[in-house]
């Protein structure tokens, strides 16, 4: 007993999507492409938006810093997972698996905070545009973002510690990558408390984030209906339709996954939908912006016409 439980304390075992043998060349094909695109997507728009000098406003900015975080979440979890599809050894190391979870954690909380951050902006943008400049400084838009990075990283820190605090009697996560409910099953306590906590904390962070943006978006609404013409009004909307429609997609799955009734759902349900949210996602989100925008379709056009042309 004494050997399996530091087994256990060792590594865990990722089944992921182990009960589909058939299937794991064809789902590393699929992931790999999705990972390939989403670096290539966020990882581009970073640069566009670094090297295009008429997209250096506040709205880019927080972009750029979205296409970052995007990346780097992603990055948490696919490489794991395409390792374990063409591996016998679907294994993690205990620190690995913690490590994981924590970074996984606080890019997805950071995340959260980007986007409120992100319905502000778009906030004044239309309903202050006189000082828009003056509001939105070069100073306010990074301590929105820090106070973004220091929300997932204290969010995190919660999370991760409450998790790891439990004994755990199994080391077969259900899962493909180290998150809270499937380690919170294998524990051999009582999880009654860590999941009061879990839910305490995941609302709060959605409350604070999901009033920020409600609240930016009923005064964005009221201010665009009170435009005289009907172009106007279309122009509006449509500066704020992008953000709206990721803001909608992200906090809905988010949502569905950690908000729900603990019991009475698939693990399998689960895999699927965790792969929308942590690979899909991040792949759709520049793709969402920029073919939604005339100025970053523009400087996309200007910087392939400078690489063809010098």
């Amino acid at each position: 007993m004494e050997l399996e439980n530091t087994t256990v304390k060792t590594e865990f075992f990722l089944l992921g999507f182990s009960h589909l043998p058939q299937l794991q060349s064809l789902l590393f094909m699929v992931f790999f492409s999705i990972y390939f695109v989403t670096l290539l997507g966020n990882l581009g728009m970073i640069l566009l938006i670094t090297i295009s000098s008429h997209l250096h406003t506040p709205m880019y900015f927080f972009l750029c810093i979205l296409s970052f975080v995007d990346a780097c979440y992603s990055s948490v979890i696919a490489p794991k997972l395409l390792v374990n599809l063409v591996s016998d050894k679907k294994t993690i190391s205990y620190n690995g698996c913690a490590t994981q979870l924590y970074f996984f954690c606080s890019l997805v909380d950071t995340e959260s905070f980007l986007l409120a951050a992100m319905s502000y902006d778009r906030y004044i943008a239309i309903c202050n545009p006189l000082l828009y400049t003056v509001i939105m400084s070069k100073r306010v838009c990074c301590q929105l973002a820090i106070g973004a990075f220091l929300g997932g990283t204290m969010s995190s820190i919660i999370h991760t510690t409450n998790t790891f605090h439990l004994s755990f009697c199994s080391k077969e996560i259900d899962h493909f990558f180290c998150d809270i409910s499937p380690l919170f099953s294998l524990s051999c306590t009582d999880t009654y408390v860590h999941d009061i906590i879990l839910v305490v904390f995941a609302s709060l962070v959605e409350a604070i984030c999901l009033l920020t943006v409600l609240l930016s978006y009923v005064c964005i609404i009221v201010a665009i209906l009170k435009t005289g013409s009907a172009e106007g009004r279309r122009k509006g909307f449509s500066t704020c339709a992008s953000h709206l429609i990721v803001v909608t997609i992200y906090h809905g799955t988010l949502i569905f996954i950690y908000l729900r009734p603990s019991t009475g759902h698939s693990m399998d349900t689960d895999k699927v939908t965790s792969v929308f949210y942590t690979l899909i996602i991040p792949m759709l989100n520049p793709f969402i912006y920029s073919l939604r925008n005339k100025d970053v379709k523009s400087a996309f056009r200007k910087m392939i016409s400078r690489k063809l042309f010098s």
